[in-house]
């Protein structure tokens, strides 16, 4: 397929954390399909250069687009309903994606915001189109570690309704975001008969990992996951970022502050091995479905940080010689446009904020848990939190919250979140060999 350059518009370079958007307008003639756009000629941009004509036609990333039109230079956004590459040259373009180039793809890897309706909505939208290209198609999804992987083909032949389906997946334990922001796709799948892919592994060895560093992991705990490709040195400077906002030490907002950061800390390494090992885990998982013999699609569902500028799963399906991926984002309209780097995606498509109704924050005791042998611990206990104002302490065991025995941390969770605002809750707990009770005060509503 070729193009035509219609302008040249650079963007500015990228800010990886920052997180503000505007924007944009945009519009264009279509192709119609099986169509080859002819080079056009246009007038230049700048008015300096009137007068001096130009024709040049190009390829993008290698996917074919049926139509492309440039952004203005105060449109430097991704205008709602509209797909464009962010590509450099001639610069950032709205296009319309030729999604039979797409579906010849080994995987497509749709990024999201996890919290976001709209970017699930645009996920459906888009496997619904590449579905309609090519129906041999598995779906992977990030939010299932493997062991559950017997409970998706039960949902995918239609043996579970949705609240046995997402008890024996144990939603609440391994994701625990509103499932009614997933439900929509795991019914396409159903009702089409996709077989769904758990991409994950359990938590506890990217913990693990992050605790005590890749080596330390004995092979029989590290659930077939084979060792990470090296991160690249942008990936490294993306996680510095990530790591340090995080409070693992001072945060790092220019580059002398970046250039000062020590890239060989033995707490960033570890940390940077436990990211890597949940990327290398979702991309061998995708490679297993890609190298079958008349391999189908597959298309990943997953955070936009695992797929962003290929720093994460990409680079690892690159690395197990599968090259042939595609990533696609949505594209917020409050998002910085200084983001809109070059490689941050093969296409990004632009997603309204919408004026829905914010649902209230479930109630939240402020404590990270952990598993261990039927019982539940308290991991860590957050700075301000409703567990530190009522005495719960690091290490503490959870026997009973509102009268009812509790063993998994999915079980706390669910009680905690039907905890009326303004209401308190009597928590049972063990601190060493003694029994304590107390009472957990939930504020009032805002």
């Amino acid at each position: 397929m070729r193009f035509t350059r219609l302008r040249n518009i650079r963007p500015p370079l990228p800010s990886p954390l920052s997180l503000i958007p505007s924007p944009l307008r945009g519009g264009g003639k279509s192709v119609a399909k099986g169509a080859e756009p002819r080079c056009a000629t246009r007038p230049p941009l700048h008015s300096g250069e009137r007068g001096r004509f130009f024709s040049v036609c190009f390829i993008i990333a290698g996917i074919a687009w049926l139509w492309m039109k440039p952004l203005a230079a105060a449109e430097l956004c991704v205008p709602a309903g509209k797909w464009v590459s962010p590509q450099r040259e001639p610069g950032p373009i709205l296009v319309t994606p030729n999604f039979d180039a797409l579906a010849s793809r080994q995987a497509v890897l749709l990024g999201e915001s996890h919290d976001s309706f709209e970017h699930h909505r645009w996920q459906l939208h888009t496997l619904a189109a590449l579905y309609a290209r090519r129906p041999d198609m598995i779906i992977g999804f990030e939010m299932f570690p493997r062991r559950v992987q017997p409970v998706l083909d039960r949902w995918v032949r239609g043996e579970l309704n949705e609240q046995d389906f997402l008890e024996q997946s144990e939603w609440r334990k391994v994701w625990n975001y509103d499932p009614a922001l997933y439900l929509p796709l795991f019914h396409f799948a159903r009702m089409n008969r996709i077989p769904m892919l758990a991409l994950n592994v359990d938590r506890k060895l990217t913990s693990l990992v992050s605790e005590r560093g890749w080596d330390a992991v004995p092979v029989e705990l590290r659930e077939g996951v084979t060792k990470p490709a090296p991160a690249s040195r942008d990936y490294l400077k993306f996680l510095a970022r990530v790591y340090q906002a995080h409070g693992a030490s001072r945060p790092a907002h220019d580059d002398k502050r970046e250039q000062d950061f020590d890239f060989n800390d033995t707490g960033f390494r570890y940390f940077t091995e436990g990211q890597l090992t949940w990327d290398r885990a979702m991309a061998e998982a995708i490679a297993a479905s890609a190298r079958k013999p008349d391999a189908p699609l597959v298309v990943g569902i997953m955070g936009s940080g695992h797929v962003m500028h290929r720093y994460g799963v990409p680079h690892q399906l690159d690395d197990l010689g599968i090259r042939a991926s595609a990533v696609l984002l949505a594209w917020d309209a409050q998002r910085d446009c200084t983001e809109l780097a070059p490689a941050i995606a093969d296409a990004v498509f632009g997603v309204a904020a919408l004026n829905e109704p914010e649902k209230p924050r479930p109630p939240r005791l402020g404590v990270a848990l952990d598993d261990v042998a039927g019982k539940v611990r308290i991991k860590e206990v957050a700075k301000g939190s409703i567990a530190e104002q009522t005495g719960i302490q690091q290490e503490d065991v959870l026997l009973e919250l509102a009268g009812q025995r509790v063993a998994q941390s999915a079980e706390v969770s669910q009680i905690v979140q039907r905890q009326a605002p303004g209401t308190w809750l009597p928590i049972k707990l063990k601190r060493g060999d003694e029994q304590i009770e107390v009472v957990a005060k939930f504020p009032p509503a805002q």
